[in-house]
């Protein structure tokens, strides 16, 4: 987790040996914000609230994007969580910080003060992408009001179950792919969106685009990784080649870049086992392996 820390004053930086991490301070505050705000997983303000408030203002954009945003005050008798307490993990950040500071925790969101689970928590904690985050506030009010709520968790593309569904999805399934050099980026995005639909599999449960290592570098496969965050893994042809099962085999392929198939292969050392096989589509070729339901 990569947490920066910004003191308003020396008082707010001499706390930096019990946090554990580094305090910058004599930093222009929107500046520093303006720098960090995209890159860091959580920011902590040590010093006035107002000042951080109006620091963040020009960049939240919503709970699931934004990162954790705490503030204490320079005496270290208050840390309060004020952005993406849930998902961002805000809350839980500013309980460490006042189990190491002895600073007086501050949190706010209805649910932890009603001792009920946060549905989004869950979500982040089980590795679940949540498809509509709109639903959050609906299914919390009612978890809050004591009504039943209506969760959907599934690697399929299902119709809702309920009025109000929040649907989760478990980020189980590793994507493997091959292509020749130089293919379209936008190409690229539209032939695995269509193998993912085609398949009734949603985008947001993959969690990791897998390749051989020949190519790390193809624009396509990296555009698409840095678009939806995923990691790419990338194997060397003995190591794909070593991997026991049943694969689909091409001798050009193997010609090529020294092992028979990548996608299958690629696909099963990130994820484990093969659920879709070789799709092939305009000089690509594409398969998916992890668990899912049903």
């Amino acid at each position: 987790m990569i947490v920066r820390a910004i003191a308003f004053t020396q008082a707010g930086q001499a706390w930096e040996e019990k946090l554990g991490f580094p305090v910058e301070r004599g930093v222009p505050v929107k500046k520093w914000t303006q720098e960090h705000f995209a890159s860091s997983d959580a920011l902590l303000y040590i010093g006035a609230c107002g000042i951080a408030v109006r620091a963040i203002a020009p960049y939240v954009k919503d709970k699931l994007s934004d990162p954790a945003v705490i503030v204490m005050d320079e005496m270290g008798r208050h840390v309060i969580p004020l952005l993406s307490g849930h998902v961002g993990g805000a809350n839980e950040l500013a309980l460490d910080i006042a189990a190491r500071t002895g600073a007086s925790p501050v949190i706010t969101t209805a649910t932890d003060l009603r001792g009920l689970p946060a549905i989004d928590v869950w979500a982040v904690k089980n590795d679940c992408a949540i498809e509509n985050p709109g639903a959050i506030k609906q299914v919390s009010g009612a978890l809050l009001a004591g009504q039943r709520i209506g969760v959907a968790i599934s690697e399929r593309t299902i119709k809702p179950p309920f009025p109000v569904t929040l649907t989760l999805r478990p980020r189980t399934l590793a994507l493997g792919a091959g292509c020749k050099k130089g293919l379209d980026e936008s190409l690229f995005e539209e032939r695995v969106r269509e193998f993912l639909d085609k398949n009734g599999v949603s985008l947001l449960s993959v969690r990791a685009l897998a390749t051989i290592d020949l190519k790390q570098n193809e624009a396509a496969f990296l555009r698409f990784c840095e678009k939806y965050r995923l990691p790419l893994l990338t194997y060397s042809a003995e190591e794909l080649k070593a991997l026991p099962g049943v694969f689909a085999h091409s001798d050009f392929v193997e010609r090529t870049v020294g092992v028979g198939n990548v996608c299958e292969r690629a696909a099963a050392m990130a994820g484990g086992r093969l659920l879709i096989g070789k799709t092939v589509s305009e000089g690509l070729t594409l398969a998916l392996a992890g668990e899912m339901d049903g």
